[in-house]
């Protein structure tokens, strides 16, 4: 790729870093080529949970692996502008959902038995609101995107994306997967999935590298870089580090917080053992 590839690693400040969020630092920083970049971003649009301490705790932790990244670093909460203008933009695939957890989970509950649909977003909503317009939204609603109609808009039945080959989905495979996403959430504005991709565009990531449990989310992106008329960079999927029983790291887990790794004498290249990483240099400081 002409100028080399860009990654970014794009933490949220709502607890430490763990071994997980090591692993993926230290795979987008390696997928840079000569001439590439690796960028920090800073997702910072939940008010509630993020805290300046686990943000200047990011930085201390990733220098300590050995990582830098260019200054400004880019922070969500400085680009609710940009949010809004995009949101506007799909404003007439849009809708206003006043639901809540529990009257989605009522309203896929009857009259059906057993598991209930779960998306990337939990529960998958089953388009109660569909149909309302936005001139009738409160000031508490979440605002979706009419899937079915954002397909409509792009005159396709199918997109897709590449992750070491292509992949493909259809749009009922879309909407029985993933459904009508919150593009907008209360209070913040916007939603994770509709700031990542006006992010990604705007510094020019042309990988984005993420866990293979965001695997949905990424069909999620692809569509609005498509309504949007953003470009599509590549994806690639990486393993999870689990713990001794075979569970996701949480932040939660302080025990394997890169914090109590450092005050209990671990080095960066401890951690890259105990990741499967040994040997591995990050990209050169900048």
């Amino acid at each position: 790729m002409a100028g080399g590839v860009i990654t970014r690693f794009a933490p949220s400040p709502t607890g430490l870093l763990h071994l997980g969020h090591a692993y993926a630092a230290l795979f987008a920083a390696q997928a840079t080529e000569p001439g590439g970049q690796f960028l920090l971003r800073i997702e910072d649009i939940d008010r509630d949970r993020c805290r300046a301490e686990f943000e200047a705790a990011i930085y201390d932790d990733l220098h300590w692996l050995g990582l830098d990244w260019p200054q400004p670093v880019m922070r969500q909460s400085d680009r609710l502008p940009a949010y809004r203008a995009a949101l506007n933009r799909l404003a007439p695939l849009c809708y206003p959902c006043r639901c809540r957890r529990g009257d989605i989970r009522a309203a896929l509950s009857a009259p059906q038995e057993g598991a209930l649909p779960a998306g990337p977003d939990g529960l998958i909503y089953p388009g109660t609101c569909r149909g309302r317009s936005l001139a009738e939204a409160g000031q508490d609603e979440v605002i979706r995107l009419d899937v079915a109609r954002a397909f409509d808009a792009l005159g396709t039945d199918q997109i897709g994306f590449c992750d070491d080959g292509p992949h493909q989905i259809t749009r009922a495979a879309f909407l029985d997967r993933v459904g009508d996403v919150i593009l907008a959430r209360r209070g913040m504005g916007t939603s994770y999935h509709l700031a990542v991709v006006v992010d990604d565009a705007a510094q020019g990531v042309s990988l984005v590298t993420r866990g293979r449990d965001l695997f949905d989310s990424t069909w999620i992106h692809v569509l609005l870089q498509r309504l949007l008329g953003l470009p599509l960079p590549d994806y690639r999927h990486h393993r999870l580090i689990r713990d001794d029983a075979g569970k996701r790291l949480a932040k939660r887990d302080d025990a394997r917080s890169l914090r109590s790794l450092r005050d209990d004498g671990a080095s960066p290249d401890d951690v890259r053992r105990l990741i499967g990483l040994a040997g591995a240099c990050p990209k050169p400081r900048i």
